[in-house]
């Protein structure tokens, strides 16, 4: 890649892509560092942006709105099953950018190395970005790289940072949920957290469970396709579906009732839950989104998103009502209600 510590090197000599650790010569700004860069990153990554090889990236403007987000990526283990921290970094920044209903553009990726940090790893985690990025067709155009001494991170952090275009006539924002709108998912619950953690503790099940992670931007083009007029969309990623609800409901300042019986959860993924002693409400999504209709528009939306293989288990949950107090609460199955308040610490740390 090109920008700081992204410089076109010239030295032919090649990296121990099998053997080799990072050092802290790779992040040094001389030959080491250049060798990484180009015989890996640029290796990976290239487009014709990146070749530019400049301090920056100089990319073509686009008329009309434009919308940005970064989100820094820390999750353990790096490899998970269903995927990794790098496919992890790209679908997230681009479900950020697809969530105000934008076309995802560009990305721009940042690295922090720990020294002794097999470069194989590194090298498998590069390529799954750049998998993610070319399935996903939003090139990575820039990026920088560090390296920390030894003890000082986690063999690798990854920042990525996403620009977009919102189409004209389309106002997608957390503030517009009414009294009366549908709340819908576009599929089932929890999957990457409960992923992720069972990876984490070597926890097996009697069905593997993989994380959900996948970039939504299609999914979102072809629901607008389909309901211009969707008011929300939310990724509901740390903090799950019960954090996503209740900045919603802040935002707009409503209240929300959703359904137990209607939310679309695995069996597994319940059962692991209630093994580890977790609410399926508050853990991790990173192929999912909450979106939020006018009530006579929640039918046909939920036909589209079923019609998406990003959306085939979508479901309605729910429903925005009054409240003064902007409380989200679930109906349970027993016939009760009970407030699905904010998450009180932390549930499932280094998940995302």
């Amino acid at each position: 890649m090109s920008q700081k510590g992204f410089v076109k090197p010239g030295y032919s000599r090649s990296l121990d892509l099998k053997n080799g650790c990072i050092e802290m010569a790779h992040g040094s700004g001389g030959r080491a560092m250049a060798q990484l860069i180009q015989q890996l990153f640029v290796t990976a990554f290239d487009n014709e942006f990146l070749r530019q090889m400049n301090d920056q990236a100089c990319f073509p403007s686009f008329s009309g709105r434009m919308v940005m987000s970064t989100d820094s990526h820390v999750v353990t283990p790096l490899f998970f099953p269903g995927g990794d921290i790098g496919s992890l970094a790209v679908h997230g920044t681009i479900n950020d950018i697809a969530m105000a209903g934008a076309k995802p553009c560009y990305l721009a990726a940042g690295f922090i190395l720990e020294e002794g940090f097999p470069l194989s790893d590194l090298k498998r985690i590069v390529d799954s970005m750049a998998q993610a990025a070319r399935t996903a067709q939003v090139p990575i155009i820039t990026g920088d790289t560090k390296v920390v001494e030894r003890g000082s991170g986690d063999g690798v952090f990854i920042t990525t940072t996403g620009v977009g275009m919102v189409p004209e006539g389309i106002h997608i924002s957390a503030e517009n949920a009414r009294p009366g709108d549908k709340i819908l998912v576009s599929g089932t619950l929890g999957d990457h957290g409960v992923a992720v953690m069972a990876q984490r503790e070597n926890l097996s099940f009697e069905t593997s469970i993989e994380s959900d992670t996948a970039a939504l931007h299609g999914l979102v083009a072809h629901m607008i396709a389909a309901t211009p007029n969707i008011r929300v969309l939310r990724d509901p990623t740390r903090g799950g579906i019960a954090a996503a609800l209740n900045e919603i409901a802040q935002q707009s300042s409503v209240g929300m009732m959703i359904y137990e019986s209607n939310l679309p959860i695995q069996e597994q993924v319940q059962a692991a839950c209630e093994f580890l002693g977790l609410d399926p409400l508050y853990i991790a999504n990173e192929g999912k989104l909450i979106a939020i209709c006018a009530a006579p528009d929640a039918d046909n939306l939920l036909r589209a998103m079923r019609a998406h293989p990003l959306g085939k288990n979508a479901a309605i949950i729910g429903e925005i009502i009054e409240d003064s107090y902007r409380f989200v609460q679930m109906q349970t199955c027993f016939g009760g209600a009970r407030v699905v308040d904010w998450l009180s610490g932390e549930q499932l740390p280094r998940i995302c």
